[in-house]
């Protein structure tokens, strides 16, 4: 119990100064909101259905959404902290090893638009418009966002206490089930205690905490920031991203991802084969080393399927698909593999350091 205490006064202590940045100084009227990502980046994730309509219409829909949600964070390297989904909107809490964010996000609200149109015999746009995410610094304000998050339901009036509510990341938190061992929890327990024995029972009381007012009020506000952090982060990331005032858009995840010769070669090198030997196309031949490369190239560069098909002689993008799919489903079921897998990831990122 003193251990308990002790953890939530170094929180409560630990006030938040709220500094944040909309755009940098630019223009309210942007087109497209402005979006950084970069290697382990930290974000806040939220979208809405268009014209207030319902998101999800039946208990199918809310776990056809967690499944698309589970399977993108697997096939995109996404680290998962938290998710709400609410009738009309969800909110994510995610990490991005790999600076994906944007093509992560784009396939699961691609795949569940049409998911969501073959079941409910409808037609068209899904969601109000692109997603929208802040960048959030880690050490200041990760533990609040996922107060916030898993708090929704609760200041919605949708149930009287959280354990009754079925469609967020809260009740992973609560159990040691291996069901939810895909979620990114153990970053945020670690914050709160290193003591895994009282980890569960200090993020009950911390969720029980009120949350700070001007944090929410920025939340819920309709001109949410790019940015959420402390004058140092802000600055780090003024200096790093922000080059011309006028830029639209700011994403950092094609130049900071390894290269297409670089992903090739580490590929090549752990299967001990040349590199033209991974892109040759031999029909009707299981291929693991080219299927991996495919699967990587696309993951760590999000790249289209299209484009990875010509990489690789492919006429039909379908062939790709498949083949992300087949790599996919084997990281699932083949612990060996998704091993190798790690290996091949973990090379391409220290040959991407030393260049």
């Amino acid at each position: 119990m003193i251990l308990i205490m002790a953890a939530l006064a170094k929180i409560r202590g630990s006030s938040l100064r709220l500094t944040f940045l909309n755009s940098f100084g630019m223009s309210c009227a942007m087109t497209r909101p402005l979006r950084i990502d970069y290697p382990n980046a930290w974000h806040h994730v939220m979208n809405r259905a268009r014209r207030g309509a319902s998101l999800f219409r039946d208990k199918a829909d809310y776990q056809q959404f967690i499944d698309l949600l589970q399977e993108a964070a697997d096939l995109f390297n996404v680290n998962v902290a938290a998710f709400c989904l609410m009738p009309t909107h969800y909110h994510l809490m995610a990490q991005t090893p790999d600076a994906n964010l944007s093509r992560c996000m784009r396939d699961l609200n691609g795949v569940y638009t049409q998911r969501f149109n073959v079941r409910h015999g409808s037609d068209g746009t899904l969601f109000r418009g692109r997603y929208k995410s802040i960048l959030v610094e880690a050490d200041s304000y990760v533990l609040q966002l996922v107060r916030y998050i898993h708090r929704n339901p609760l200041k919605a009036g949708l149930v009287k206490r959280l354990d009754q509510y079925v469609w967020s990341s809260h009740k992973g938190y609560l159990s040691k089930a291996k069901k939810w061992n895909w979620l990114y929890k153990d970053f945020v327990l670690q914050m709160l205690t290193a003591q895994i024995s009282s980890q569960i029972q200090i993020y009950k009381q911390f969720m029980a905490q009120q949350q700070d007012e001007d944090l929410v009020r920025v939340l819920d506000g309709k001109n949410q920031p790019a940015v959420l952090g402390s004058e140092k982060f802000i600055c780090w990331i003024k200096d790093r991203f922000f080059k011309k005032k006028m830029h639209k858009e700011v994403s950092a995840s094609k130049e900071l991802a390894p290269d297409l010769d670089t992903i090739i070669s580490e590929v090549s090198r752990y299967y001990e084969i040349r590199p033209s030997t991974l892109k040759a196309v031999r029909r009707g031949i299981k291929n693991e080393p080219r299927e991996v490369a495919m699967y990587l190239i696309r993951s760590m560069r999000s790249e289209s399927l299209m484009r990875v098909g010509a990489d690789f002689g492919l006429n039909q993008y379908s062939s790709v698909s498949s083949a992300v799919v087949r790599v996919k489903i084997k990281l699932q079921e083949d612990r060996k593999f998704k091993n190798r897998l790690e290996c091949i990831r973990n090379n391409i990122l220290k040959s991407q350091t030393k260049t």
